[in-house]
């Protein structure tokens, strides 16, 4: 069976040979490939191997350079009037490999470290959730369509004065999808390179790395645009400036402020998208970098019908239309996170009946070796009382005969009066006052 690893590699060598031969703008697309897939196999195959997971890191850092003195020839090549032939590309190209001046980091160190570091965010895999996975936020969706999907699909519509949105902040309270929206955004922008942080993967206990970190990590996205920098909890990094706060923290702001700007660096076609649950407690220079502030409200009667079925999946259950429309209308207040957590809880009250059942009785079902096939001999939990019960525990039951009871709105109703909901009147008027002055309802 041919891996990840194993594709990576068959690239590179693909790579190699294009380079030795001078195609360079198809050796860079084949780096670039290779690349990816060496980073999935050291998020994925090489989990736990940290063995592996160097040697592969080691390997991929010395192709990302490749690629980048590449890259470099190629935009002086495109920049220049005059062209040459084949042979002279290639002298330029090693020359260039052997000399960046100081607007490279050529072997340093240093940035192979940070490079490491930040590999690891770099989401190759697709999360698989569509648009049409997410209950509700229809301004939230086409802001990220506009800000996203539209500029990669038609790249004519934004030229001249007409730009794509460079920075969309999503908060809200929390457990209200939008980590969820992310995801989504990573999964239809597929054409993108989708880099996922959080405060965690930009903050170091060394003097002056965070800051590295962090001018790194928007390199990375120019280096491999277009592409989305997603950062989670963005309120942690970047928290309004005090005289109490370290000298370390305000120089992450001050880089973070800087790369968002773009000064002195190329942005187009990076995005810069930011999740909190606090906005108010973002730096004020920081809120104005994300030029749409999208609130993301608890969800609405409709969208809480859609993801009581989006939980329920394919369960077997004996609620019907009215039972489902009836719990969206008894969870007002609740948050996405919180109906998910009811479903959750509901979903396992049948097995709490099999544990807590003193009498089981016969019954016929569906076999669970074939679910085509109907047998009479099934056992399920029965009251005392049933004229067909049988005395007996659950630890004797066969376990090819059970038939597990299905879910019922009284299992519903049990989970929804267990579970608060995570927000109250106080959280959501300071999320209103907040879209009221800075935001856009989403």
């Amino acid at each position: 069976m041919t891996t990840v690893l194993d594709k990576a590699i068959s690239f590179v060598r693909q790579a190699a040979e294009e380079d030795r031969s001078g195609n360079y703008e198809e050796a860079l697309k084949l780096y670039q490939t290779a690349i990816e897939h060496f980073l999935h196999a050291i998020r994925y195959e090489a989990k736990g191997n940290e063995a592996v997971k160097k040697s592969i890191r080691e390997k991929c850092l010395g192709y990302i350079d490749r690629a980048e003195e590449i890259k470099k020839f190629l935009e002086k090549k495109n920049s220049s009037k005059s062209s040459s032939g084949k042979n002279d590309n290639k002298k330029k190209a090693n020359k260039a490999e052997g000399s960046d001046g100081d607007d490279s980091d050529g072997d340093d160190p240093e940035k192979k470290k940070f490079k490491n570091q930040l590999s690891e965010s770099i989401v190759v895999e697709n999360p698989n959730v569509k648009w049409t996975d997410v209950a509700g936020l229809h301004d939230a969706k086409e802001s990220l369509k506009e800000a996203v999907i539209l500029p990669i699909k038609f790249p004519h519509l934004f030229t001249g004065k007409r730009k794509p949105w460079r920075g969309i902040l999503l908060y809200g309270p929390p457990g209200t999808g939008k980590s969820y929206l992310a995801k989504a955004v990573a999964t239809e922008a597929n054409n993108s390179t989708f880099l996922s942080v959080s405060s965690s993967n930009l903050v170091s206990k060394w003097l002056g790395e965070s800051e590295k970190l962090v001018k790194t990590l928007f390199q990375m996205a120019r280096d491999q645009k277009p592409s989305i920098v997603f950062i989670d909890e963005v309120d942690s990094l970047c928290g309004s400036r005090s005289d109490n706060e370290s000298e370390s923290s305000r120089r992450v702001k001050t880089e973070f402020l800087v790369q968002m700007q773009g000064v002195g660096s190329d942005n187009d076609n990076v995005l810069v998208l930011g999740a909190t649950n606090i906005p108010w407690g973002l730096d004020s220079a920081i809120r104005r970098r994300f030029e749409r502030r999208i609130y993301i409200p608890l969800p609405e009667e409709a969208a809480r019908l859609s993801m009581f079925q989006i939980h329920l999946g394919d369960t077997k259950t004996s609620l019907n239309d009215n039972d489902m429309k009836r719990l969206a209308q008894m969870t007002e207040g609740y948050s996405g996170a919180d109906i998910g957590i009811i479903v959750r809880d509901a979903l396992m009250e049948p097995v709490r009946k099999v544990q807590r059942a003193t009498h089981f009785k016969r019954v016929r079902g569906p076999s669970l070796d074939d679910p085509n096939v109907i047998v009479n001999d099934l056992l399920t939990p029965c009251s005392p009382g049933d004229p067909n019960a049988i005395e007996m525990s659950w630890t004797e039951v066969d376990g090819t005969k059970l038939l597990e009871p299905i879910v019922t709105m009284g299992d519903m109703m049990r989970a929804k009066d267990s579970t608060r909901p995570t927000v109250n009147h106080d959280d959501l008027a300071q999320f209103e006052k907040f879209t009221a002055d800075f935001g856009m309802e989403g």
